[in-house]
Order: structure tokens, then C-alpha cells, then sequence
């Protein structure tokens, strides 16, 4: 029999462009993917979206007539209640227990300083949370000017950068750290976070500067391993005080 289904409809933005519409929901597809680009993410929210409804059995569209037009999203639920079990699965993976691992035990951060540069707020907010929650002393930016700035006065252990940033973008922002006199940051360890998983997508970041990358989304215990492999590297800026913080905190 048939299961009936719910829409629901929510028109907003400022529009898809109409050849664009068959990969809207694809992962990592966005209309403009360039590093500067004006509107943030990953290409990843709609894919989640479609994701989620699916395992509703449900199912998502979009309509659009092209840029300045806005966008119709229309999701159609079925009526039906999920039994408590199904529920239960989907929160545990489907194994019983719970699906989400410590944050990178094991792994020591205490009185490294940190600098997180995302130019967009949850990004920096959960980035800080993660390192914070494992001892790290975290400063975040939102753009190139104000993250040189923050390297320049406080020489951090490790700098942590999104790479597609409006006007300025990660790239340029190491440019502009490595060019920094020794003694004044320009050797500070630090890791590329981007949304372009393509292999030479981090290729372009080792060779801008950075000393690794990190594709996103960020997994945090991976996040907090980097972090703290960084830190202790024999190179960096910030080395020597970073040694001595961290051997007195175990």
C-alpha cells in the first residue's frame, strides 16, 4: 500500500542558476567554488539535508528560475511514526552503542597557543570548543588581516586556517605568515582546513606554505592529532616554548 506523504514547502535566497540544478544536492558541488568566494560552506548542507530525508523515507526537491529569483525546497515526509527501535538505530549507528568516539585521547594540547582562522562562526566556535575541550589556549580570526595580526603579537605554537575565505583567502594568508621574519611568526607550524578534497587541492596548500591539510568536515580527534604532531615539530616559531609547556603538563 501506498505510504501517504507530507510536503513542505520553503522558498528563500537569491536563486540557483538553472543549469546548476541537477547537482544541488551532490556533495561538495557548489555554483561557485572558487577559494574567494563571497557565501561560505562546503558544498556538504544540502547532501545532509537529502541524507536525512531519505532515512525518513522521505524525499527532497528544488525548484528555481535562476539567480535573483530565489529557490523552492520541498520536502515530503511520510505519515507515518518511526518506531522507537529504527530511532534507536540511527542514534547508535545501528550497533547498540554510541556512535561517537572520544576527541583525540591521549593526545596533550595543554598551554599550546593556538590561532583558528574561518571566516564563518559555527566553523570557529566548534573548532575552538574541540581544542579548547583538550587544553589548547585558542584565538580565533574571521579574515586574513585580523589572523596576521594575531600570529605578529602573540607567535602561536600552531595556526589553524580555513582555505576559502571571501576577499583574502588561506592561501594568501600563509603566503603573508611565511614572508614574517623568523622571530616574528613567519615559522609558525600550520595546518590548511578545506572544503576542495581533490588531491591537488592539497597539493596547492602544502606548496603555498602549510605544513599539512585537513579536508572538511574536520573530524576533531583528527583535528586535536595534527594540533598537537605540529606543536611538536623541531621548527616552529613557537617551539621552544611550546616543548617547555607541554612537557611541565604531563
Amino acid at each position: 500500500m501506498p505510504v501517504n506523504h507530507f510536503p513542505f514547502r520553503l522558498a528563500l535566497g537569491q536563486g540557483i542558476p538553472q543549469p546548476f540544478l541537477p547537482y544541488v544536492f551532490e556533495r561538495f558541488r557548489q555554483a561557485d567554488s572558487t577559494s574567494t568566494r563571497v557565501h561560505g560552506g562546503l558544498g556538504l548542507g544540502l547532501a545532509i539535508v537529502r541524507h536525512l530525508v531519505e532515512l525518513h523515507g522521505g524525499i527532497v526537491g528544488v525548484a528555481s528560475e535562476g539567480e535573483g529569483q530565489g529557490a523552492t525546497f520541498t520536502v515530503r515526509l511520510p505519515l507515518r511514526a518511526v518506531a522507537s527501535d529504527e530511532l534507536q538505530g540511527l542514534r547508535t549507528g545501528g550497533r547498540g552503542e554510541a556512535a561517537t568516539a572520544p576527541l583525540g585521547e591521549g593526545v596533550p594540547l595543554a598551554g599550546l597557543r593556538v590561532v583558528i582562522v574561518d571566516d564563518e562562526p559555527d566553523a570557529r566556535e566548534l573548532l575552538t570548543a574541540v581544542l579548547e575541550h583538550h587544553g589548547a589556549a585558542v584565538q580565533a580570526a574571521s579574515s586574513v588581516e585580523e589572523a596576521l595580526a594575531l600570529v605578529e603579537r602573540t607567535r602561536p605554537d600552531v595556526l589553524v586556517s580555513d582555505i576559502g575565505m571571501p576577499v583574502h583567502d588561506g592561501h594568501e594568508l600563509i603566503r603573508r605568515v611565511r614572508a614574517l621574519p623568523d622571530d616574528g611568526g613567519g615559522r609558525t607550524r600550520a595546518a590548511a582546513l578545506t572544503g576542495f578534497a581533490r588531491p591537488e587541492d592539497g597539493a596547492r596548500a602544502l606548496e603555498a606554505g602549510f605544513d599539512t591539510h585537513l579536508a572538511k568536515p574536520v573530524d576533531p580527534g583528527r583535528l586535536v592529532a595534527i594540533v598537537g604532531e605540529l606543536a611538536h615539530k623541531g621548527d616552529g616559531a613557537g617551539d621552544g616554548a611550546a616543548k617547555l609547556r607541554l612537557a611541565s603538563s604531563r
